[in-house]
């Protein structure tokens, strides 16, 4: 490989593609703009020379790194991942990278790669959910660093997701129009997490319309184990006949614990998941749900980002959700004993 391979300039790629230095530019950030036929030309130079942009240089041009930073709580959780995975797929192609850090459902560590992330010169940030210190929204608003936040929804700052209360509310009206009225739930930690405390006060505060209440309420850290001890402590109260669950995982941990307890899902107990995330097509019976936009939502969120990154203002996003009904739900045993009679 020559000298001139290995260093080649944009102007050894407009020459050999004879076009200006301005349309190899577009190309590069702005590939739409650009009629096939050149953008296949300048490609071509691009392979030949073996030309990599000077992104230090066009950085310092710009202001701009090119970099975006994404801060989830986890990469265990199929949900997050399916959601970056769209937000990245719809980021301009060659014009950003993404840079992503899991802080385990920890504010402080969140707090920390917030501050690192922009400190490596992120252009905009994706964060989950609202709940976190207000400093640090003033943080970023001095420094003039645009962030989107998915996951939820709210008005005090622009966001890409969906309503966890209502969403968990139409589970639970459809369980109370099965016939059940004993009801509990295996929620998150909520502290800290308004995900998790959406969904719960969208689940208590729908009981509470009919005038019922939980029978028994446990929060617990996402897992399978997790979700199997606590349905088995719940279920001590024989008189519950439904449990609704916080996420797919803690349902599927619940519906391990069922099956270990000789219990028939759903005819001696109805339970249920959040996020349809692939587990839940996969469990025995197939988990019902609510199924969360994940990717439709990463992709809004990497639009909605990259128009505040360009200065421009920007609308948030309010996706739905809607029930998944497979097969773990069905009216409690003694409606359906009384149905038959």
């Amino acid at each position: 490989m020559s000298e001139k391979t290995v260093h080649a300039t944009v102007d050894d790629v407009a020459a050999l593609a004879g076009v200006s230095t301005a349309t190899v530019s577009r190309c590069l950030n702005a590939p739409d703009r650009v009629v096939p036929a050149t953008r296949e030309k300048v490609m071509e130079a691009i392979r030949a020379l073996n030309y990599s942009p000077n992104f230090g240089a066009r950085a310092l041009a710009s202001r701009r790194t090119g970099i975006i930073g994404a801060v989830i709580p986890t990469l265990e959780n199929a949900v997050f991942a399916h959601g970056i995975d769209a937000f990245e797929r719809s980021l301009s192609p060659g014009k950003f990278a993404l840079l992503v850090a899991s802080c385990g459902y920890d504010p402080e560590r969140e707090k920390q790669q917030i501050e690192a992330l922009v400190a490596r010169g992120a252009d905009g940030l994706l964060l989950v959910g609202f709940d976190r210190d207000p400093a640090i929204y003033e943080w970023l608003a001095i420094r003039k660093v645009p962030y989107v936040l998915a996951w939820a929804c709210g008005d005090s700052h622009p966001y890409a997701g969906f309503d966890n209360v209502a969403g968990m509310a139409a589970m639970v009206r459809m369980v109370l129009d099965l016939g059940h009225r004993n009801v509990a739930m295996i929620s998150g930690l909520t502290q800290g997490n308004d995900r998790a405390r959406g969904r719960l006060e969208g689940a208590r505060d729908l009981l509470a319309g009919e005038g019922l209440a939980f029978r028994g309420v446990a929060e617990v850290p996402y897992g399978l184990e997790s979700g199997a001890r606590a349905f088995a402590e719940l279920m001590a109260d024989r008189s519950i006949t439904a449990v609704i669950c916080g996420n797919d995982v803690l349902a599927a941990g619940a519906l391990r614990a069922a099956h270990r307890m000789g219990l028939r899902v759903p005819r001696d107990v109805t339970i249920t998941g959040f996020d349809d995330i692939d587990i839940a097509s996969i469990t025995f019976p197939e988990l019902t749900t609510v199924r969360v936009p994940h990717t439709r939502m990463g992709e809004q969120a990497a639009a909605l980002l990259q128009q505040l990154i360009e200065g421009k203002r920007g609308e948030s996003v309010l996706l739905s959700t809607e029930i998944v009904a497979r097969g773990t739900h069905a009216p409690p045993a003694a409606r359906r004993r009384f149905a038959k009679a």
